[in-house]
């Protein structure tokens, strides 16, 4: 059965697929990084069924991407000073940054007990998710091709 909050974003199921087209896991990402990726979308897709699941695909998706910008800067360092020292090292952009800072807070209050899981909307939740998703792309680009 759909979750009756869904309804204030989708009509049907069917809708969902078109909310989470735009996430597109980078060819080049390794596995735990696809895999998180392609979850935290699924979790949004099945959102429609069970609203809370838009905040574990938050969520999700940032455990993963901790781990790979950690791997990236060759460091060990909290998540908010990796986000810091990618955008100083320019590896994503100032407004990237942003983002993920802002789905680092929303995690870190659903850790201490400050939000609850109905904390994101589906919309809420794609944007968060879709940073994740566009920082994977610019650490994990595609291959450039000569031209032949």
């Amino acid at each position: 059965m759909p979750d009756p909050r869904a309804h204030h974003f989708v009509t049907h199921y069917s809708d969902m697929h078109d909310l989470v087209a735009g996430l597109v896991v980078p060819e080049q990402a390794p596995a735990y990084v696809a895999s998180v990726l392609e979850t935290s979308r699924e979790l949004i897709r099945h959102s429609y069924y069970r609203y809370e699941l838009t905040t574990v695909a938050l969520t999700h998706s940032l455990f993963g991407l901790e781990r790979a910008l950690a791997e990236r800067l060759a460091v060990k360092k909290p998540f908010q000073k990796l986000i810091e020292q990618a955008a100083d090292d320019g590896l994503i952009t100032a407004e990237l940054a942003d983002r993920l800072d802002a789905g680092r807070l929303l995690r870190n209050k659903l850790a201490h007990g400050n939000l609850t899981g109905t904390a994101l909307t589906p919309a809420l939740a794609i944007s968060m998710v879709r940073a994740a998703f566009d920082t994977a792309a610019l650490l994990y680009p595609a291959p450039v091709t000569e031209a032949p």
